[in-house]
């Protein structure tokens, strides 16, 4: 039996009993045995071409849906829980770990759930001990809410149709000349909420980013944030009045651990639905394929952040007017990455950093330009990854800011349709990089930047010899 087989195997399995249809009557209407459906659900037989369609309509999807690849993001989130050194001794490789996903993908996200709880227990304990005195905070509810925002976005492939829908009708009323304006933002609340929006300067002992006052209908907006983001909040706060109903109803489908993580995942999806009334998703979808994803043209166009068009390229999903599937991240300069995001297949570690070759490192090195780069995966897969650092913080002199990395990128298929490759060489093989996920599940024993030995491959240290790493003798 083949990885491949037990993945299709699964999923048609899983289909039909979402559609409540059993095992001998799906039989009956593909013409075959049901005994003979049983060997194909569970991988221990091929199935032909012909057959696949019969199973895709009358399941209902896509062929593509049925065969394509393992789940990397999945995959790489097991990899990182079964990658503690609690597991050492069991020897677990990549294959054991495939074939968990392929046979029962529930099974693996039960094991990442048990992962992140081990974690946020033992966190829990150094809490503890570290702060003797007792003065320590219950972290039992609010550990990893962002890992579970992330898995939220990503369970929803970062597309939510009826966020859109609601966008677009609040850009029809306030748009000027097809763009959105703060002013005009600023008007809509006053005029359909009664609310007045006032620019100040908070007090800096206190400082804030924004305050809403139901009862004094006032909408304070912090002097110290810069215009982009001044009119991403307005829009939002917009978004929390007209559409709350929406944004639960997304929620209410994926089960949150903590009422924090539920919270956390509604600030995403208003912050979502700002973007889209910001960067309406037709028009957005436009510029992008008449520019090419040049987002520094493109954040002129809309007037928003680098940031902010980075992540509305990645919610261009609808079926009809559909983008480059890219991956993002973002991380400081610590390497503790504070979003992740895959459609592109690259695989993003859930713990810790990832691999300090991706060039969102080498992008604090040269503040404020883009790097291009083409990556290569150990699997042979090729990424074009652009990356560039923006600044956090209050805009006012003598002030603290943090610099953060924006990491984004797409499989090298996509190449034409991306600007940045056009200082590229694709056909030059000296100018990819080499890359991996992280050092504890990369294959690359070559690599000069490798911190931790690999979880998969046993090694020994050799006193009398030393090769490109102390984890490499040879």
């Amino acid at each position: 039996m083949s990885q491949i087989d037990l993945q299709i195997g699964y999923k048609i399995k899983s289909k039909r009993r979402s559609l409540g249809i059993s095992q001998a009557d799906m039989a009956k209407k593909l013409s075959i045995s049901p005994s003979y459906l049983n060997l194909i659900e569970s991988g221990k037989r091929k199935i032909s071409v012909d057959l696949l369609l019969k199973v895709a309509n009358e399941l209902g999807i896509e062929i593509s849906d049925i065969s394509k690849k393992t789940d990397t993001n999945l995959y790489q989130n097991l990899m990182d829980v079964l990658g503690d050194n609690l597991f050492e001794d069991l020897d677990i490789t990549n294959f054991d770990i495939k074939e968990i996903i392929n046979t029962s993908p529930l099974i693996a996200k039960a094991l990442i759930k048990l992962g992140d709880n081990y974690k946020k227990k033992n966190q829990e304990i150094v809490s503890k001990v570290e702060n003797i005195s007792g003065k320590f905070i219950d972290n039992q509810k609010n550990s990893f809410p962002g890992e579970v925002v992330s898995d939220f976005i990503q369970e929803n492939e970062n597309y939510f149709p009826k966020l859109e829908e609601f966008a677009n009708k609040v850009f029809s009323e306030i748009q000027n000349d097809n763009r959105t304006s703060y002013l005009p933002l600023c008007e809509y609340l006053s005029k359909k909420h009664k609310i007045e929006v006032k620019n100040v300067i908070p007090d800096e002992k206190k400082p804030f980013t924004k305050k809403f006052d139901p009862t004094k209908k006032t909408f304070l907006l912090s002097d110290y944030l810069t215009l982009t983001t001044k009119k991403l909040h307005t829009a939002s706060q917009i978004v929390h009045l007209e559409a709350n109903d929406i944004l639960d109803e997304y929620l209410d489908t994926f089960k949150f651990p903590s009422e924090e993580s539920r919270k956390l995942s509604k600030v995403a999806l208003l912050n979502y639905a700002a973007a889209a009334i910001l960067m309406p998703y037709k028009l957005f979808y436009k510029e992008c394929m008449e520019q090419r994803y040049d987002f520094e043209l493109l954040q002129n166009t809309f007037a928003t952040s680098f940031e902010q068009v980075a992540h509305r390229a990645t919610c261009l999903q609808d079926l009809n007017m559909k983008g480059i599937p890219f991956h993002m991240l973002r991380t400081d300069v610590a390497g503790n990455i504070s979003k992740r995001f895959s459609l592109s297949g690259i695989e993003i570690p859930r713990y810790g950093g990832a691999c300090p070759r991706w060039n969102i490192y080498s992008a604090f090195t040269a503040p404020g330009k883009i790097h291009a780069a083409i990556s290569k995966m150990p699997d042979g897969e090729k990424y074009v990854c652009i990356a560039r650092t923006v600044e956090k913080g209050i805009a006012k002199h003598g002030m603290f800011k943090s610099l953060l990395s924006i990491g984004l990128g797409c499989q090298i298929k996509y190449a034409k349709d991306f600007v940045y490759t056009d200082a590229l060489n694709l056909n030059d093989k000296n100018t990819e990089v080499p890359i991996g996920v992280n050092c504890r599940t990369c294959d690359r024993m070559d690599c000069q930047q490798r911190a931790f030995p690999p979880l998969h491959k046993k090694f020994d240290i050799d006193l009398n010899k030393r090769g490109i790493s102390v984890y490499v003798a040879d």
